[in-house]
């Protein structure tokens, strides 16, 4: 099961620096994972401020 950002999401960029194998990318108006390479291992989810990477 991957990691999922909603839209709390305040585009700081702290989940995709913590994420170990580049599932985190910038999206139009929050970050964004890509589900086909997330390891599911809530690195993201334990540095966001505002709790917005959210278990799929």
């Amino acid at each position: 099961m991957a990691y999922k950002i909603t839209d709390a999401c305040i585009s700081c960029g702290a989940c995709e620096a913590e994420c170990p194998v580049g599932a985190i990318s910038a999206g139009d108006d929050k970050y964004v994972i890509d589900a086909s390479i997330c390891i599911d291992c809530g690195a993201c989810a334990s540095v966001c401020p505002v709790e917005a990477p959210q278990q799929d």
